[in-house]
């Protein structure tokens, strides 16, 4: 495991946007990073569980829940499909279950908390639109960084310390 964020807020200050410090960490991988693909939903997981069967190398799921708490938007079962097909992680404004599960899949995963209450699929949601939460403005295309000391967001890939 390796702490990148404190070295890249000391490089590169003016050129990242860090998230209010309201996520935990689920996934395996405590440390991930890559391109942003945004998902803004509201208690309904179905774009999510499109993207998870493409490619996702490189790439990291920005999900807009709203900051929902009551239906979780990612299970160990879209976990384990985003895994496998290359994700590097999640970030998640809003609720994710199976944690026990996600814990030993090679995916990072920051959400707000844990809920075991799945969501309704009703083919709700918006894919590639920029998202709004925790203090940060994301779009897709920008370039987020998370480890156990937080999110942050910037407009251009960053060279790692």
């Amino acid at each position: 495991m390796k702490d990148i964020l404190p070295d890249l807020c000391d490089i590169y200050p003016e050129q990242l946007q860090i998230a209010e410090p309201i996520f935990s960490s689920y996934g395996q991988r405590q440390c991930f990073y890559g391109e942003v693909v945004t998902v803004s939903c509201f208690e309904d997981n179905s774009r999510v569980r499109e993207l998870v069967s493409e490619d996702g190398k490189g790439k990291v799921m920005v999900v807009d829940g709203g900051g929902s708490k009551r239906r979780a938007l990612l299970g160990d079962m879209l976990a384990e499909k985003a895994a496998a097909n290359g994700w590097e992680g999640f970030v998640i404004y809003g609720a994710v279950r199976d944690v026990a599960a996600q814990s030993g899949m090679n995916v990072g995963i920051h959400a707000l908390c844990a809920q075991p209450m799945a969501t309704e699929k009703r083919g709700l949601g918006d894919v590639g639109k920029t998202v709004h939460f925790a203090g940060m403005t994301i779009a897709p295309g920008d370039y987020v960084y998370c480890d156990l000391n937080g999110i942050a967001v910037s407009k251009q890939p960053l060279a790692l310390p």
